[in-house]
């Protein structure tokens, strides 16, 4: 079992960590404590949650399994406050019109609620690693990270970190947290896989430079890569694209689903399945800490595990980037960014 060091922190994570966005909504609860416990069967210490996920019941799940299981003390719980930034498109009422203005975004109110109520769902005293769910652009940054601070100080939070920011605001918040004092972030946690690959333009040489750690989300490119989809405009049964609508279905293109096939075909002659394959090569890309795996059943979540066990070969690496050269995009994972203004061939500005 190999452990890497999370950024300059003393911490030792796992080489997969675990994604449970697909807990409560829709895996149920049954399924969520087997793909729990099997994932710290097998050494896996990192789980990854968030506020926003199946509007909360998706911490409350993973804290009720945890203590029950006495294994709280074996695993690193990593949790966000809420979108800073909300998705293109949604309004105020979307949330809730009684909540009022102040109830989204990494103001030192939302922050320091949150984490009470995040507290309060895993049945925890203490978050391991608490991150900033996308970006607030409007806010001072300096607010965000005194609020941390304080949490830290408090002891309810031992690591901060964010989710899906540019590289630009990983370093003003580095460079802020070292003039003030404050506490520093230690990761960031962006989507990356074979079809996006942008991350490695700024943000992976910026992390490597100040010692941060990189979580990553979408290994798999939603399913794309481990051959779920035929059609950009026709998604399979229980599939996410189909099941969520929106700005997941529009991360499936043509181009990415071309990209699949071939990526397929890699795969059969190292006798991987394409899922197998796609998890491998994020795990062993340069700067990268830990790939999240987000399985819906325990099923989904075997054939991964043994990816802990093994190492990207030159030759596969060389081949995937034939599919996709290195820093170049094919399907926008970055499309509840903002920030993100790259003009993609075929899929649009994000």
């Amino acid at each position: 079992m190999e452990y890497r060091r999370l950024g300059r922190s003393g911490i030792q994570v796992s080489s997969l960590a675990l994604g449970t966005d697909n807990f409560m909504d829709p895996t149920p609860a049954d399924e969520c404590e087997n793909i729990l416990k099997k994932s710290i069967g097998a050494g896996i210490n990192l789980i990854d949650t968030g506020d926003v996920y199946a509007d909360g019941e998706g911490e409350r799940i993973i804290g009720k399994i945890l203590k029950e299981s006495g294994q709280r003390q074996n695993v690193l719980i990593a949790t966000k406050v809420d979108h800073g930034q909300r998705r293109p498109g949604f309004t105020l009422e979307e949330y809730d019109p009684s909540l009022g203005p102040n109830q989204h975004g990494h103001t030192r109110l939302n922050i320091i609620k949150a984490c009470e109520n995040s507290l309060k769902r895993l049945q925890t005293d203490y978050i391991d690693l608490y991150q900033l769910h996308r970006q607030s652009p409007d806010l001072p940054i300096d607010e965000t990270l005194r609020a941390l601070d304080d949490l830290v100080t408090q002891g309810k939070v031992r690591y901060i970190g964010c989710s899906t920011h540019p590289a630009w605001a990983v370093v003003e918040a580095v460079l802020v947290s070292e003039m003030k004092g404050y506490v520093r972030f230690v990761s960031e946690q962006p989507p990356y896989n074979l079809l996006d690959r942008r991350i490695e333009n700024e943000l992976i040489p910026v992390c490597e430079k100040y010692g941060i750690g990189i979580i990553t989300w979408a290994p798999m490119a939603m399913g794309v890569l481990a051959g779920r989809y035929d059609d950009p405009d026709k998604f399979p049964k229980g599939s996410r694209a189909a099941l969520r609508g929106g700005f997941y279905a529009d991360r499936v293109t043509e181009k990415g689903i071309e990209v699949g096939r071939a990526f397929s075909k890699i795969a059969k002659e190292l006798d991987l399945t394409p899922a197998q394959l796609a998890i491998l090569w994020c795990k062993d890309q340069q700067g990268i800490t830990a790939p999240l795996i987000g399985p819906r059943t325990v099923k989904q979540l075997e054939p991964l595990l043994p990816i802990l066990e093994m190492q990207l070969d030159e030759k596969t690496r060389q081949a995937c980037d034939e599919l996709v050269p290195p820093g170049s995009v094919v399907a926008n994972f970055h499309n509840t960014a903002d920030w993100m203004r790259t003009v993609i061939h075929g899929v649009g500005p994000s």
